[in-house]
């Protein structure tokens, strides 16, 4: 159980012709997934795909902490910047939801 987890979340507006390479690599065991399991304190990934709206999906990045997600970021910024490159042909739209601390995943007091 995450108790003092942190997520942060992405939106994504993929286009028809990349949907199915998108859910790979976008996916729990995806190359996202693979680069953030290099780094202490990655938990998981989720990724939803929107009901109404096939081409809309949502990622959700579970870490230990902001900080260990920062940390990940400077050791890794080559890579994480060559798979963002990479992968921005996939996408008409990318949008940053917001850094989220797992509050309904603490154990109450």
């Amino acid at each position: 159980m995450i108790i003092n987890g942190f997520v942060y979340i992405w939106e994504y507006m993929v286009k028809e012709e990349f949907l199915e390479e998108f859910n790979s690599i976008y996916g729990p065991t995806g190359d996202w997934a693979k680069l953030f399991r290099k780094a202490e304190g990655y938990l998981t990934t989720e990724l939803h795909q929107d009901i109404s709206d096939p081409r809309r999906f949502i990622t959700v990045d579970y870490w230990n902490s902001k900080e260990d997600r920062d940390r990940f970021r400077r050791k890794f910024a080559n890579e994480f910047n060559d798979l963002d490159e990479h992968c921005e042909r996939f996408t008409s739209q990318e949008k940053f939801i917001g850094d989220f601390n797992s509050i309904s995943n603490r154990i109450p007091h």
